[in-house]
């Protein structure tokens, strides 16, 4: 093999180990921007549910137990003595069910946007779902029961989505 070749068989190898090392680096960034895409939606999230919801995010926990004719919203003070977050609870989903009942999700809407999953199904079929608000010694629920299975469908992804924008501070039931 003569020099010439040599080094252009080098020069391929150095090529082809840059290309590597420089889609390697991409991908790890591309990775960590993954993870932080959604810690930062979080935030945001946090953010614009402290405008919404009168409770304190940090003091409460969010459950979503799906079902198989809809699920169960709740809310609870993590300190169950604490009066003032269990009011605050209490007041705020009474507003949330009656809101529901009339297709009114303007503040999910508020919070995560518009485009949330499952939303504008919620808001068109409405009067297709029993929403039914229960206190609870440390907060309250509101149960979402319907017939319809894309209601159920739209009602599962909502809280889906819930749980994913709301992190810590939410938990499947």
């Amino acid at each position: 093999m003569n020099s010439e070749h040599r080094r252009a068989r080098a020069l391929t190898a150095v090529l082809a180990a840059v290309a590597f090392a420089a889609a390697a680096t991409a991908y790890a960034l591309i990775g960590r921007g993954e993870q932080q895409a959604p810690a930062a939606r979080q935030a945001e999230i946090a953010a614009r549910g402290r405008q919404v919801m009168p409770f304190d995010l940090e003091r409460t926990t969010h459950r979503f137990a799906k079902s198989a004719t809809g699920g169960v919203q709740t809310v609870t003070s993590d300190d169950p003595a604490d009066a003032g977050q269990v009011r605050s609870i209490r007041e705020h989903l009474t507003a949330e069910a009656a809101a529901f009942g009339k297709g009114d999700y303007g503040d999910p809407a508020s919070i995560h946007g518009g485009g949330m999953p499952g939303l504008h199904d919620l808001e068109r079929g409405h009067d297709r779902i029993d929403i039914r608000y229960a206190e609870l010694p440390a907060g309250a629920r509101i149960t979402y029961t319907t017939t319809d299975a894309s209601l159920v469908t739209a009602l599962h992804a909502w809280f889906d989505a819930q749980v994913a924008d709301h992190g810590r501070h939410a938990e499947h039931g």
